[in-house]
């Protein structure tokens, strides 16, 4: 079988016959892979009936299912060169793997159509033409591919279904967040290794692969394409980032819910969006580990009755406050904590300034509290009421709500949470998330007799989620210890 199809594709090129197939075996004429490369899917070659003596127009092979187009690194034949079976006509590079694209059998380059470099090259389209006879290369010195052999794509009709879906082309339009102000991230001083298709990709975002801190997800830690794609800057600045956001949630209101016979679509705010996407970028990039204790209240419980006490009813300081401040107090007696991971160096802040989670779903906010560690529990108390008050009215500032602090906190216990594994909102490197109080029974630490054995008390469970290259075991095991000890004996809030 594998005889008579050579016999017949030989006989069509002799007689000049236009004709055409993909190649549905992993080693066709041109489809040889080394041993490195995946194996090859599918492989376009058209034989042309022209004025031109007889050839072969070769096409960006296909190289896995999902591949799309690739790139062109380097050419290892030249024009007029000839070629046997095994032979490495060219490296071809994709997001994930640089293959050699070897020949099967002999034949001679009669024209490079296309230039090595990093130019994304569609699957399909023409990148070498190949002659049996080296006396026919100097006929395609100026040769011109054919429409024909180019792929086309089906005009898509204008029809009134077209149009029809143009209410849900909005939200997809929403994602705002790309034109987003690029990061100045010192640059580490080595060599970047990227693909050429990640270049490409950078320089049309408008963005400096050299001095990013881009985590790469290719071989090596390669950066490739696809990481180019998903990044999203994290460390602009906040009166920039803020103001953007605030405006474009003030210009342009969520839209309406998308109804259909089987689902509602509900579109999405520009702000929830960045958010979103912020926070996906985190998850995908930060190695997060986690850290748990359980702590007891009944301290704390007391205390809070204590001040309220002294204050009016409009004024009272609830356990979330208190809890606030016994953040502040742990990250100051662990600064290893309170700090950032900036590429090639770890920076560490002298204040702590929190972000608190507050509301839900598009009303999700995390306002920030400067300086924690400075301030009084009243003071704490205070602000987030004001907080409150501004979320509840829509009049939320957005240099105020947008800043990004050191480190974040998020209470659950007011949904019944148990305990809940935050994600860390970058470049900080921890956050805390509190679960909810309840009374549990616990043995006594000195049982006066075989009846007295346990007792009762209200407790809560801490989870401190940690970005593992700049807090490591022992960091997060010291500052929930200090946080710990804060919240069971608060008399240290006051040092």
């Amino acid at each position: 079988m594998a005889t008579s199809a050579r016999l017949l594709s030989i006989a069509s090129r002799r007689n000049g016959q236009l004709a055409s197939r993909i190649s549905k075996s992993v080693t066709p004429l041109f489809g040889g892979l080394s041993s490195t490369s995946a194996g090859l899917v599918s492989f376009q070659r058209s034989w042309m009936s022209t004025d031109y003596p007889a050839h072969e127009v070769v096409g960006m092979p296909s190289l896995s299912p999902t591949m799309e187009a690739g790139t062109i690194a380097s050419w290892t034949l030249g024009e007029g060169e000839s070629f046997g079976a095994g032979d490495v006509l060219c490296e071809i590079e994709t997001d994930k793997a640089t293959v050699s694209f070897e020949a099967q059998d002999e034949g001679v380059v009669a024209k490079i159509l296309a230039d090595a470099g990093p130019n994304e090259i569609d699957c399909g389209i023409p990148i070498l033409i190949t002659v049996e006879d080296a006396d026919d290369v100097d006929a395609f010195k100026d040769y011109v591919v054919e429409a024909s052999a180019m792929p086309t794509e089906a005009a898509a009709p204008a029809s009134p279904a077209a149009v029809a879906p143009e209410p849900v082309a909005a939200p997809a339009a929403a994602p705002v967040a790309a034109p987003a102000p690029i990061p100045t991230v010192a640059p580490t001083g080595g060599k970047i290794i990227a693909s050429p298709l990640a270049w490409t990709v950078a320089k049309e975002k408008g963005l400096d692969l050299a001095s990013l801190a881009i985590i790469g997800t290719g071989p090596a830690g390669r950066v490739i394409a696809d990481d180019v794609r998903e990044y999203i800057p994290v460390a602009v600045t906040a009166e920039t980032t803020t103001a953007a956001a605030a405006a474009s949630t003030a210009a342009v209101p969520p839209a309406s819910p998308i109804e259909t016979e089987h689902y509602t679509d509900f579109p999405l705010n520009e702000a929830s969006i960045a958010t979103a996407n912020l926070l996906a970028h985190s998850k995908q990039t930060v190695p997060h580990y986690y850290l748990t204790v359980d702590v007891t209240l009944d301290s704390l419980l007391t205390l809070r009755s204590t001040l309220n006490t002294t204050l009016g009813e409009d004024a009272q300081i609830s356990l979330n406050d208190l809890l606030i401040k016994a953040s502040a107090c742990a990250m100051k007696s662990c600064p290893a904590a309170n700090a950032s991971w900036m590429g090639d160096s770890v920076r560490m802040y002298k204040s702590v300034d929190v972000n608190v989670v507050m509301g839900s779903g598009d009303n999700l906010y995390t306002p920030l509290i400067k300086g924690v560690d400075g301030k009084g529990v009243k003071s704490i108390s205070d602000e987030l009421s004001t907080n409150l008050e501004s979320i509840e009215e829509g009049t939320e500032k957005a240099a105020h709500f947008g800043e990004v602090g050191t480190v974040t906190f998020m209470n659950m216990g007011m949904y019944g949470i148990k305990s809940c594994a935050p994600i860390i909102r970058s470049p900080q490197a921890v956050a805390l998330a509190l679960g909810a109080a309840e009374n549990r029974v616990v043995p006594k630490e000195e049982p006066e007799g075989d009846d007295d054995l346990y007792d009762t008390n209200v407790m809560l469970t801490a989870t401190l989620s940690c970005d593992h290259r700049v807090v490591d075991g022992a960091v997060g095991a010291s500052f929930l210890s200090a946080f710990k000890t804060a919240v069971e004996n608060p008399e240290t809030l006051l040092l």
